[in-house]
């Protein structure tokens, strides 16, 4: 789990001099010691979990449509290769973060209707545009809610878990149809389409017994609402806690009840200033670094490579696909639970350095995976074909550990209150784009380049890696609220990687001292 104690510390007798990104959070923290195992962390647990859905609904729609557009009855029951996406941005709710995803799911089900029920492609396209819609308005509504209701102790690893949850539907998103595609009717795929209702309905069911986002109830003066939430789910029940004053202080200070979210025609704060587009650039960047960083070709290429090891039956390419699903999940369980201790630069950083490395060795097998047969063709070994997968098993490993948990957290992080809703909607926006090149783009240069587009990745790759450590803001252990003064810093990266050294004594901090950069 996260570790909201700084590692750095100096013992002077009795005396702990300790080096922290927030002093205010770091002196609330010792001071109310949270502990996870309660019934107040509990029932937070339980609005988290919840939330998550939304999450789960990505990740099955995802590898659903990834698994039922390799069955040939599928293709054959609409005459040709339907390609099916979802070109819409997330509706931006301004009635609270709960009715954003009921909203949401309830498109998500009448688009699964609409799609279970279809005997022609363009009422599966219609189906599949109203469905696209509602998991863009979930993967808006979703990911705010969680970062937002959050302890500050714990926020990593709670909002990183988020995205995590993806393969909580995509597992069952690719396993489903790799037993349905035995069956030889249209039922082969539409028992897999009527199922996607379940995460959605749960959602639809469960959202109004959760307590709105305190953020949205104070940017809506509603301050008694917003500490009744605070005191319950973080204070143990303590309204004059020192984590729920120090952050019902900043929210006050911070939200305006004049912004922008009361628009919602107006999106100039995400750039009228030099503060918001930072924060708008690092979330452009997360959207398309987050679908490019390798995971576009990998699963386009995947198919030839099973092939090229001899694997040709769909229903084992089905089952390795959901085995690589599970490889990834616990990748992503890993970087959740870690994000707190290592920092969100150092997590992608280190990922993405050893995803170019992985494109390297994946390039020479390709390039050296070449064997003269008796016709004179070329062919593929398939002992090399099968090192060439296993990597990228290792490269969902290590995806998956850097990237999934912050391409939910970390935009969220960048996000002023008032622009967070429009943010992520444009954050979604800039996703699809990414995912239309996967998707089309990809796919005609491998099948004009071949292995050699593998140059391309690993030349992007490193350029990530520079974007990253020249511009990325670490964001760990620090509120929401507080990320403010790292963005309007006129070094944002300087300031973020920055220590505040305090004394701790007895477990109290007793005084604060300079800030010092790291």
């Amino acid at each position: 789990m996260s570790d909201n104690k700084p590692p750095a510390a100096t013992t002077i007798e009795n005396v702990q001099v300790k080096g922290v990104s927030n002093a205010a959070l770091a002196d609330a923290t010792y001071r109310q010691k949270p502990k996870l195992l309660t019934k107040r962390m509990f029932k937070l647990y339980w609005c988290i979990a919840v939330a998550t859905l939304n999450s789960c609904i990505n990740g099955y729609d995802g590898s659903l449509m990834g698994s039922i557009n390799q069955y040939p009855q599928y293709r054959s029951y609409f005459g040709f290769d339907p390609t099916a996406g979802t070109p819409t941005t997330g509706i931006v709710k301004w009635t609270g973060r709960r009715v954003g995803m009921f909203l949401g799911c309830l498109f998500i089900v009448i688009g699964t209707i609409v799609q279970a029920t279809c005997h022609n492609l363009g009422g599966f396209m219609a189906g599949r545009f109203l469905l696209g819609f509602g998991v863009a308005v979930a993967a808006t509504a979703g990911p705010s809610y969680v970062s937002e209701i959050a302890h500050p102790a714990y926020r990593g690893a709670m909002t990183g878990l988020y995205n995590v949850l993806w393969y909580g539907g995509g597992i069952p998103g690719t396993f489903i149809p790799w037993r349905t595609s035995s069956i030889q009717s249209d039922m082969s795929w539409r028992i897999p389409v009527w199922l996607q209702m379940i995460f959605s309905g749960l959602v639809m069911l469960f959202c109004f017994t959760l307590p709105e986002s305190p953020r949205w109830l104070i940017s809506r003066d509603k301050h008694e609402e917003a500490l009744k939430v605070l005191t319950e789910y973080h204070g143990e029940g303590d309204r004059n806690s020192p984590i729920v004053q120090l952050e019902y202080q900043e929210m006050v200070e911070d939200i305006s009840k004049t912004g922008s979210d009361k628009r919602w025609w107006d999106y100039r704060e995400l750039f009228n200033s030099r503060e918001a587009r930072y924060r708008s650039m690092l979330v452009i960047f997360m959207a398309f670094f987050g679908q490019w960083t390798g995971n576009g070709p990998v699963s386009y290429y995947y198919p030839q490579m099973l092939a090229g090891a001899g694997i040709t039956s769909l229903n084992t390419q089905l089952l390795l696909q959901g085995m690589q699903n599970v490889c990834s999940l616990i990748g992503a369980v890993t970087g959740a639970l870690f994000t707190d201790r290592i920092g969100r630069r150092t997590q992608l950083l280190t990922s993405t350095s050893i995803v170019v490395c992985l494109f390297v060795i994946v390039l020479v097998l390709n390039a050296v995976n070449v064997i003269d047969t008796p016709s004179g063709e070329e062919a593929k070994s398939s002992s090399t074909a099968i090192a060439e997968i296993a990597m990228i098993f290792i490269f969902g490993f290590v995806y998956s550990a850097g990237w999934t948990p912050n391409q939910a957290m970390y935009p969220v992080e960048c996000l002023r209150y008032e622009s967070r809703a429009k943010g992520m909607g444009m954050y979604n926006f800039f996703v699809n784009i990414a995912g239309f090149y996967n998707t089309f783009v990809t796919g005609i240069a491998f099948t004009g380049a071949g292995w050699k587009y593998y140059f391309l990745f690993i030349f992007w790759d490193t350029l990530e890696c520079l974007v990253i450590y020249f511009l990325f803001v670490e964001t760990r252990h620090r509120t929401l609220e507080e990320l403010t003064e790292i963005f309007r810093a006129p070094n944002p990266v300087k300031y973020s990687l920055q220590k505040t050294e305090i004394a701790v004594q007895d477990g109290k901090v007793t005084e604060i001292l300079d800030k010092e950069a790291a």
